[in-house]
């Protein structure tokens, strides 16, 4: 998805565009993902300032592209079920509305009013109207197509070309070699593989999470529903399982159900012990969901940068390459802010944003 949007916002600045992938469309942690574009998870800072700058495009985008992205600006809704998780919101959401951001306290006793089917022992929450969704795959793809560039799957980049000054000049895959003056690295949690080709250090890490799918159901769920503890574990940096529940519908029908945290490189071993947590989550949300089956689940590697930040901008060392990728699990939506901060970084135009808190360089090891 960051590279679809990096290509869409380069190519609409006059750029010729090709984009590189060694999968198909959305093979990687797009396809694995829940399609999330949220702002309710994100305490203020340069992340929350991306946050909100994609909001506004998704809303755009959504408007150019086919319906078929089924972007949805349905609202979240985080809950509590006690008083001390309630307070934490309530702080939280104070410091979010200062930033820009739209929440509103919803009381225990309209709970239901958003969510019928909640559970009735919840003790409060806020509801986020500026959360939205998108089926990330297809988005992808739509956006590809409307960028306009060259596409080429099934190719893995084994080399960066560069030049005597070390500037890039290009990229070689089994199909030849393919010369430009820039390279952007939007290879989501394998950036750092790509980033050591070109030289480059980047500390980019896989970051596992499950998702469980349920059969079809009417509209059940109607918002992104989470529990007040999944924000501490989006800003955690622990290797160790976490689990917090997260429920929320799709317009095809299927409930999905999160989330999971653990950093175990790229194991992709099923493991019943995470998908039990996941489904005693949701059920403690939604009781309703206990009679509900299951169908399938599946797995995906969120691109995992030490300071939760991602890498937007130039590398310090390697002219002409800029770095794309670090986006945890927030990379679908916060994709179009970095395609657009990327393409006016390729074009000397003026960035939407201040861009030093994302730029690559301060991972540059010491001398």
């Amino acid at each position: 998805m960051i590279g679809a949007a990096c290509a869409y916002y380069a190519a609409r600045s006059g750029l010729s565009v090709t984009v590189i992938d060694r999968g198909p469309v959305a093979g990687g942690t797009t396809g694995a993902g829940e399609g999330n574009l949220l702002v309710s998870d994100k305490e203020p800072g340069p992340e929350l300032d991306l946050a909100l700058l994609s909001t506004r495009l998704w809303r755009e985008l959504s408007e150019r592209l086919p319906a078929g992205i089924e972007f949805e600006a349905k609202g979240g809704l985080v809950v509590a079920s006690g008083d001390p998780g309630m307070n934490a919101l309530r702080d939280f959401a104070a410091a979010q509305t200062k930033a820009g951001v739209q929440a509103d306290e919803v009381p225990a006793p309209l709970l239901r009013d958003l969510e019928p089917h909640l559970s009735p022992a919840l003790t409060g929450g806020f509801h986020y109207p500026q959360d939205a969704q998108v089926q990330p795959a297809l988005a992808a793809a739509h956006l590809l197509r409307a960028s306009g560039a060259r596409i080429r799957t099934g190719e893995e980049v084994t080399a960066v070309l560069t030049g005597a000054g070390g500037e890039v000049r290009g990229v070689r895959t089994p199909a030849g070699d393919l010369h430009a003056p820039y390279v952007v690295n939007a290879a989501g949690t394998w950036g750092g593989e790509l980033a050591r080709l070109a030289g480059a250090f980047l500390p980019v890490m896989p970051r596992r999470g499950f998702v469980l799918v349920t059969e079809p159901l009417p509209r059940v769920v109607r918002h992104k529903v989470y529990a007040a503890d999944y924000v501490a574990d989006v800003a955690s940096g622990s290797a160790a399982l976490q689990t917090s529940a997260v429920v929320e519908g799709t317009p095809a029908g299927p409930v999905l159900i999160g989330a999971s945290r653990e950093r175990v490189g790229f194991d992709r071993t099923l493991s019943v012990e995470v998908l039990r947590r996941l489904a005693d989550g949701a059920t403690a949300l939604f009781p309703m969901l206990a009679k509900v089956r299951a169908i399938r689940t599946y797995t995906g590697f969120r691109p995992y940068l030490p300071d939760h930040l991602p890498a937007i901008g130039a590398d310090p060392g390697v002219p002409g390459l800029l770095h794309a990728c670090g986006h945890e699990g927030a990379g679908i939506g916060l994709a179009p802010a970095t395609g657009l901060l990327v393409a006016r970084l390729l074009t000397g135009d003026e960035p939407p944003l201040d861009v030093r808190p994302f730029l690559p360089g301060r991972f540059a090891p010491a001398a």
